[in-house]
């Protein structure tokens, strides 16, 4: 593949695609995103920059050339639309970088990032990348910012990041949207739902809710006073400073009901009340341990309950939504470390994001594929050429007995992700902790670099023979 420094852009397709994807293998190839590395010195650095500098380079492009094979390989499958939202802050460079917004504490410089992740229902395999929102805060919150429509709010990219990535997956045949609290908003309930599309949200507010007979009560309390449909056990690892490894058990209560159109509501035309199945899952006060917080979810969704294992597949499905919060941990300071750029301009910086989160996805991609319990192919992160590469590297890695190689079928993406992890310092046993995303970068970074030395020897071997 021809380095990025060494090409001339235009608008055409082609040429943009094959500079994005150059880009995006440097990415991966260096954990800092700063230009200098990534140009492996000055006239490197330059050359990198003239693509996000080109203004002919759009970034509506570029999400279309990461999104690109999203619809084949969604056709005839039940995904999960995983989204969520992260901020890039780039308050350290503030001095420095023009025309960005504000983020978190609403001083901050930076943007924020909304990418919608598609994940196999069934296989639980990452396919890639649905759609990337972009956006800037750069007014303040409105003094009526309650009355406004949502098309006028930021919440509206929960419902427009669906909508575009619906229309890559034409073919898919059926969508379960996954999100967490913040995108409880009653507009996208009444919005998105259609014959192919389900939504399964954790509710943020207590609800007004409605039964068979017309009687009011609040969401939290009503699905309190349900009877316990059953329970199952849950290995809970360590969290930093919010839990302690345990098994919890986990009660499970689930019911059909109606949340009703609440008052601030900013659609009028809006359904008076919509038809949603409930679940909560709450820990066993018996297995919190210490003075910890028991677990305890409140599901939202379309989907029809009926029974305990109807409740437990939504369950699992939510439990997926972990997928883009690794995601983030990967582009940011663990792995790509995108907010430690040295671009100077907001339109650079978002040409930037779209690609680096297009890496980290791709580490995602490899992360679930480990296990080898679905049967992508490798086509679904490397082009058919650096098979050749892979199953070299591969042959370097494996030892002598039957535990020290690589157990899956050949040019499969779990045969790959077992290369790949071992590159990025796994070692290989089954019994061993299984390779997490940053593992799978680093196994990235550690292939990019083979990779370049491989096509110097195949080109300086092109010239002996001619």
């Amino acid at each position: 593949m021809k380095r990025i420094c060494e090409m001339e852009f235009d608008v055409g397709d082609a040429r943009l695609n094959r500079a994005s994807k150059t880009l995006h293998t440097a990415i991966v190839k260096h954990q800092s995103v700063c230009l200098r590395q990534l140009g492996c010195g000055r006239a490197g650095e330059v050359r990198y920059g003239r693509l996000l500098r080109n203004k002919r380079v759009k970034v509506k492009k570029l999400v279309e050339g990461v999104c690109q094979n999203i619809g084949e390989r969604s056709a005839g499958r039940h995904v999960l639309l995983i989204q969520d939202t992260s901020e890039l802050n780039y308050q350290a460079h503030a001095r420095r970088v023009s025309g960005l917004g504000r983020v978190g504490n609403g001083v901050d410089a930076g943007l924020f990032i909304h990418p919608v992740l598609v994940v196999d229902a069934q296989e639980q395999a990452c396919l890639g990348l649905g759609h990337v929102h972009l956006w800037q805060r750069t007014k303040k919150k409105a003094a009526n910012y309650r009355a406004q429509p949502i098309e006028d709010k930021e919440s509206v990219r929960w419902i427009e990041a669906i909508e575009q990535a619906r229309l890559r997956l034409d073919e898919a045949q059926q969508m379960t949207v996954v999100a967490d609290r913040e995108s409880d908003i009653y507009e996208m309930w009444d919005r998105l739902p259609d014959a192919r599309t389900h939504l399964l949200i954790r509710a943020s507010r207590d609800r007004v809710v409605q039964d068979a007979e017309g009687q009011t009560a609040l969401l939290f309390e009503w699905l309190g006073q349900l009877p316990e449909q059953g329970s199952y056990k849950l290995e809970l690892s360590p969290r930093a400073g919010k839990r302690d490894a345990h098994e919890a058990l986990m009660q499970v209560r689930f019911g059909a009901t109606r949340i009703c159109r609440p008052s601030q509501c900013s659609d009028k035309n809006a359904s008076p009340s919509l038809p949603l199945w409930a679940i909560e899952v709450k820990e066993d006060a018996s297995t919190v341990v210490g003075e910890q917080e028991p677990i305890h979810w409140r599901l939202l969704t379309t989907h029809p309950i009926e029974d305990l294992a109807d409740a437990l597949r939504c369950v699992q499905w939510y439990c997926q939504r972990w997928h883009i919060e690794q995601t983030f941990r990967t582009l940011k300071r663990q792995g790509l470390d995108i907010e430690s750029s040295l671009l100077e301009e907001a339109p650079q910086l978002e040409k930037l994001a779209v690609l680096a989160i297009s890496a980290a996805v791709q580490t995602m991609q490899l992360t679930l594929a480990r296990e080898g319990h679905g049967c992508r192919p490798a086509t679904d992160c490397f082009e058919r050429q650096e098979h050749e590469l892979l199953r070299h590297v591969g042959q370097s890695l494996e030892g002598k007995t039957l535990k020290q190689k690589n157990p899956h079928i050949e040019y499969s993406l779990a045969w790959a992700a077992w290369i790949v992890a071992r590159l990025g310092g796994w070692k290989g046993y089954a019994s061993e902790r299984p390779p997490g995303p940053i593992t799978m970068l680093h196994g990235l970074q550690a292939l990019a670099s083979i990779r370049q030395g491989w096509s110097l020897a195949k080109a300086a071997a092109d010239v002996c023979i001619r």
